[in-house]
């Protein structure tokens, strides 16, 4: 897979991954990869689930690779086992020490559970904490995205740099999301809810990869999170796209002014977190850089794992710490 086939990138002033990219480093990160279900049977199916007590709750987590942490958040009903085991052993496979966890009270988690981005955010600065790392690179997929952002005002001094992918930036939408995310998220999803939510249904190729990254999630067969309940997160939801999705003006002016590096992993047609949302903040925020898979939906890292985890290796090595 080349890089100009592989996407379509629209980036911020400074260009998207330039400097990166820049003497073949891209040469050496992308290859001609198919990925199967073979491919998906390594570290990150079999993780042990371990545990760290954070006052009166206890938080799961899974930890695969050895290298520079990167610690993820993960989606609206999503729990570790909702991540694809082959993005996970890709990004090992770039260097990274990966490390997945549930949210208090979902998952293999106790405690209060909440769709609360803040407390999101909590739980991973208390996790990264309590693992004693330094320096992390945060990443958060769609509300998990959010909840890295909220991470900027909490803890900005452990973040080195920050992925986010299918999420929104703060403030009023440029473009809405649609209803039909609303209609397919709130119930119990079957493998067709999986495509319309995560992937682009009108695209076979992107259908082949749904598929694919549906059998190496289900790979795992012990040792699962639970399912977050279906009926309890729709109830918290809502009908409808909302105007201002992440009301959040003092996130927003953080974006504005941080040195951290940003890079935002996003699909040309997302239901519920459209890139149109980044591009319209374009000119406002100096360290975020754009990517955008074309023909891909709300999991753009499950349809391209080899590639999604080859550009957060490329962004991370060409973008050094600049905390503060």
């Amino acid at each position: 897979m080349t890089l100009s086939k592989a996407l379509l990138t629209i980036g911020s002033r400074r260009g998207v991954l330039g400097s990166a990219l820049a003497g073949g480093l891209a040469t050496s990160l992308f290859a001609d990869v198919k990925p199967t279900l073979a491919d998906a049977t390594g570290a990150a199916v079999h993780a042990p689930t371990r545990y760290v007590a954070v006052g009166d709750r206890k938080l799961a987590y899974r930890s695969i690779g050895s290298g520079r942490p990167i610690v993820l958040c993960t989606r609206f009903r999503g729990t570790m086992d909702d991540w694809d085991p082959l993005f996970l052993d890709s990004l090992v496979g770039q260097g990274f020490q990966v490390i997945t966890f549930d949210y208090s009270g979902l998952g293999l988690s106790t405690g209060e559970k909440t769709l609360n981005p803040f407390s999101w955010a909590k739980d991973a600065g208390d996790l990264i904490q309590a693992l004693d790392l330094d320096s992390v690179v945060l990443l958060g997929w769609s509300l998990g995205g959010i909840a890295a952002q909220a991470a900027l005002s909490i803890f900005p001094q452990k973040i080195n740099h920050l992925v986010l992918i299918g999420t929104v930036p703060p403030g009023p939408a440029a473009k809405l999301g649609e209803p039909l995310f609303y209609e397919t998220a709130g119930r119990e999803n079957d493998f067709e809810d999986e495509v319309v939510l995560f992937f682009e249904p009108k695209s076979p190729a992107s259908r082949a990869a749904a598929k694919a990254s549906h059998d190496r999630i289900a790979a795992r067969k012990s040792d699962r999170s639970p399912a977050v309940p279906y009926q309890w997160a729709a109830a918290n939801l809502g009908d409808k796209p909302k105007a201002n999705p992440f009301p959040a003006p003092p996130i927003l002016e953080i974006l504005k002014s941080t040195s951290i590096p940003i890079l935002h992993i996003g699909g040309d047609h997302d239901l519920i977190c459209p890139v149109e949302n980044w591009y319209a903040l374009n000119e406002q925020l100096p360290t975020v850089q754009l990517l955008t898979y074309p023909r891909a939906g709300h999991g753009p890292q499950h349809q391209h794992p080899v590639a999604a985890a080859a550009h957060i290796a490329v962004f991370v090595k060409g973008e050094g710490d600049r905390r503060g």
